[in-house]
């Protein structure tokens, strides 16, 4: 059994930050792939941000140069770093990891149940 559960969600002025975290546990591995997605009511969950266990990045061209994505691969935990926040990054925002389980072969998606980050005066 594989949990994400995230973490650092709230409400911020347009312009602040706020960082979020999402840590792994259970029956786990390795995780490949970890990352960030995000939701408005309405609209299609998008991709915000992915670090691969090599720290290869990725990011979605609305949050590049103002978000930024690490993890700490031991403690299998990947953290999002908002900053200039804009009342568009306003939606639920959803950890994502593809996780290798004890005694899987291959991995597997998994999601948090999201944290919601409300960007408004």
């Amino acid at each position: 059994q594989v949990q994400l559960v995230e973490s650092g969600g709230g409400l911020v002025q347009p312009g602040g930050s706020l960082g979020l975290s999402c840590a792994a546990s259970g029956s786990i591995r390795s995780i490949n792939t970890m990352g960030w997605y995000r939701q408005v009511p309405g609209k299609q969950r998008e991709l915000v941000a992915l670090i691969d266990r090599s720290g290869t990045l990725s990011y979605a061209d609305s949050v590049k140069g103002r978000f930024t994505i690490s993890r700490d691969n031991a403690k299998n935990t990947v953290y999002l770093q908002m900053n200039g926040l804009k009342p568009e990054d306003t939606a639920v925002y959803y950890c994502y990891a593809v996780v290798v389980a004890l005694g899987s072969p291959y991995g597997m998606n998994y999601w948090g149940k999201g944290t919601l980050v409300t960007v408004s005066s």
